[in-house]
């Protein structure tokens, strides 16, 4: 075994000091290449954010005051048609509260999973990781 090895040694014409300072190379531009698609990835996606962040903040306050207004309003039509009784305003708020949980819980669990679903991890950079996984390997086996 020992004179395949420097068989091979030989035939390329390179020294194991030579072929280990080209692996290093290789080795830390893979590292930057990597490095670098996933900081671009990721400022990519914190990117989007940060140009929609302002307006969606701005628009769910807007929201929260509609609704607010439109709880009153729905608080006092329930309690017309509770019209005379002295819980008539207590009940509408408890409907209302009710309504509104059953809803907010529903859409809230629907949220969770949208939003869970492509996460913030970086796709194509783990895909690419993935596929240089698959490729030492086989490259390893080739050379051994």
């Amino acid at each position: 075994m020992t004179n395949g090895k420097m068989h091979a040694n030989v035939q390329n014409g390179r020294s194991v000091a030579e072929q280990l300072s080209e692996f290093k190379e290789e080795l830390k531009d893979f590292a930057v290449t990597r490095t670098q698609m996933f900081r671009a990835e990721m400022q990519e996606k914190v990117g989007a954010w940060k140009t929609a962040l302002p307006s969606m903040v701005i628009g769910a306050l807007l929201l929260v005051m509609a609704l607010l207004v439109f709880t009153a309003g729905l608080v006092e039509l329930i309690a017309l048609a509770f019209i005379g009784q002295p819980w008539a305003m207590a009940v509408s708020c408890f409907i209302v509260f009710a309504l509104y949980g059953l809803a907010g819980g529903f859409l809230l669990l629907y949220g969770w999973r949208t939003a869970k679903a492509p996460g913030l991890a970086p796709d194509r950079t783990l895909k690419v990781l993935k596929d240089d996984q698959v490729w030492f390997q086989k490259e390893a086996r080739t050379e051994l």
